[in-house]
């Protein structure tokens, strides 16, 4: 389920400090994007943050909860994002440490990630007279 509109708001407000801040709809879920780039993901409204081998210590708590996941051919699969902790929207300053370490990982996903390929350029044709 996608995030709600007013939820939608609360986040973009709550993230502004980032960056640019936008939510998307993606596979039935809401995507989370800084500038471009994913840090969160949404369902039912209930934010999870991307959490890799470098900001997994700062997630630490998020781990008392069920990371986000998807049944496949009856099995369940995890992703790499973590429950934020309900708390966390009532101390702002440490929602955005939290964040801010959730939008690093997210740039060292888009990193590994190979560059789009370059369609060539269309020849030009000659004409003949």
């Amino acid at each position: 389920m996608v995030a709600s509109e007013t939820y939608a708001e609360f986040l973009r407000e709550q993230l502004s400090p980032l960056g640019h801040v936008t939510l998307r709809r993606m596979f039935g879920k809401t995507g989370v994007f800084c500038d471009g780039v994913m840090l969160g993901m949404v369902t039912e409204n209930t934010l999870y943050f991307r959490v890799d081998d470098q900001n997994r210590e700062i997630f630490k708590e998020a781990e008392a909860f069920p990371p986000l996941n998807y049944a496949k051919q009856g099995e369940t699969i995890d992703l790499a994002f973590w429950r934020v902790p309900e708390r966390l929207f009532d101390e702002p300053d440490e929602f955005i440490v939290w964040a801010r370490a959730a939008l690093a990982a997210a740039h060292r996903v888009a990193a590994k990630r190979p560059a789009p390929k370059q369609g060539k350029a269309p020849r030009s044709r000659k004409r003949q007279s």
